[in-house]
């Protein structure tokens, strides 16, 4: 009889890739929001920025799971590229990967490592500072001082990484909801095309 064990099938591996892809989705959906609100007013940004910084709920609760989200995908977009490399040791004599998928989905593994490197700067320029000034130094709560650390923080923008993040999303979001269109067409013509 088979093991059974949970994420012991590449399907089921690539599921949980796409579900935690989703988790990510939604809180960068959320991030994005709030730091648009800069954009349109510096106290709303304010606001809602120190909400997110100080609420125990966010930040003793929902932060762990988002940093176990983030090293779940990681971890399982590694896997998955050395499974796949692993089942085809021999390569295509003649290979045009362009003919079906985009560059962005070819090279995901790449561009997922361009984000975890984007990551790491932040953790490093925003969320240590962060905890340091909450926590260690414990500073006294300022709820104006969100929008001009932003401000000083993105002075000066790195765009390749932005691109590069934008090519992994992209790809991703594109991947999750192609894949369920195209297993309900293959159904589809497997049925009615016969």
């Amino acid at each position: 009889m088979a093991k059974s064990t949970l994420l012991s099938s590449s399907i089921a591996r690539k599921v949980a890739m796409a579900l935690s892809g989703l988790f990510l989705i939604s809180f960068l959906s959320l991030h994005f929001f709030i730091n648009f609100t800069s954009v349109i007013s510096q106290d709303t940004f304010n606001e809602f920025s120190h909400f997110m910084g100080t609420n125990g709920l966010i930040q003793f609760v929902m932060q762990p799971i988002l940093v176990a989200g983030v090293v779940f995908h990681f971890v399982m977009g590694f896997v998955l590229e050395l499974q796949n490399r692993k089942a085809r040791p021999v390569q295509y004599a003649k290979f045009n990967g362009a003919a079906n998928s985009s560059w962005a989905s070819r090279n995901m593994i790449i561009s997922g490592m361009v984000v975890l490197a984007f990551l790491g700067l932040h953790f490093y320029d925003f969320w240590i500072p962060e905890m340091m000034y909450k926590y260690v130094d414990q500073m006294p709560t300022d709820e104006t001082r969100y929008y001009w650390e932003m401000v000083h923080k993105f002075e000066s923008p790195v765009c390749i990484v932005s691109l590069s993040f934008c090519c992994h999303y992209t790809c991703g979001t594109d991947s999750t909801l192609l894949s369920n269109q195209s297993d309900s067409t293959t159904n589809f013509q497997k049925q009615y095309t016969n």
